[in-house]
């Protein structure tokens, strides 16, 4: 019989953080997390068993505070998920430096943060998995990808910086690498029909990711059948980063 594992994840109600809380729910794990903000209507709120806290993980002593609670309350943390970040596109020579940092400050130091206060916690079970996002965008070189690039190829050398110094303590930690994939996030730039379809013709597959696709091989990651894992950025992007395909005809 399966053991039930506590799952923590950071941006829980956004679409991949979502989708993932629902489906280690649905196999019968116990699923806690915390976003900035949680909507009203949400509707993780109001399915039972999720333990839902508010925190701005860009804000590192209230992430560790919270994370703590966390830790106390469920009484072991078996995984953790970092789904958040953000999208910017602007080419080097548009983005103020104001943006820059606003980038790295969501994306990258935000998951430095809460790699560090997870990692104590895990160190001292023995055990544990961690899960970043990165992006398809850190693989291949995407026009006007220079400030969210940089924040996300960041992650994917903490994560395998960080699974080297906690592979002897027990932990596992991953990454994944989405392209384009359709979340409330990234509704302002596929809203119109037109701007969909010419996100869609710069996959090879023809489509965009879909969030379930992406918590799909995040619940696997934290899975045993993953227990040989680690270090390692997962690619799942339709064929955008390392494929050009036939032309049609």
């Amino acid at each position: 019989m399966k053991q039930a594992k506590n799952h923590l994840i950071g941006g829980i109600t956004g679409g991949i953080g979502s989708k993932l809380a629902v489906k280690l729910s649905a196999e019968g794990d116990r699923v806690a997390g915390y976003a900035r903000k949680a909507p009203a209507g949400d509707p993780l709120n109001s399915q039972n068993g999720f333990m839902l806290k508010t925190c701005d993980a860009t804000e590192p002593e209230a992430l560790e505070s919270v994370i703590n609670e966390f830790q106390q309350e469920l009484g072991s943390i078996d995984s953790y998920t970092h789904a958040i970040g953000s999208i910017y596109l602007r080419p080097a020579h548009l983005t103020p430096v104001e943006d820059w940092l606003q980038t790295i400050q969501t994306n990258l130091s935000s998951a430095f943060y809460a790699l560090r206060t997870v990692a104590k916690i895990m160190s001292k079970q023995g055990h544990g998995s961690c899960l970043f996002f990165s992006t398809a965008a850190a693989q291949t070189g995407i026009a006007n990808h220079e400030a969210i690039a940089a924040a996300k190829g960041g992650i994917e050398a903490m994560v395998r910086a960080a699974a080297a110094s906690y592979a002897s303590r027990g932990l596992r930690i991953n990454a994944i690498a989405p392209s384009l994939t359709d979340t409330p996030l990234s509704q302002a730039i596929i809203g119109s029909e037109q701007a969909l379809e010419i996100s869609k013709r710069m996959h090879p597959t023809g489509a965009i990711g879909e969030a379930s696709d992406v918590a799909s091989l995040a619940a696997w990651l934290h899975s045993d059948q993953a227990k040989f894992v680690t270090g390692q950025t997962f690619v799942i992007d339709g064929g955008i980063s390392t494929i050009v395909p036939k032309p049609k005809v």
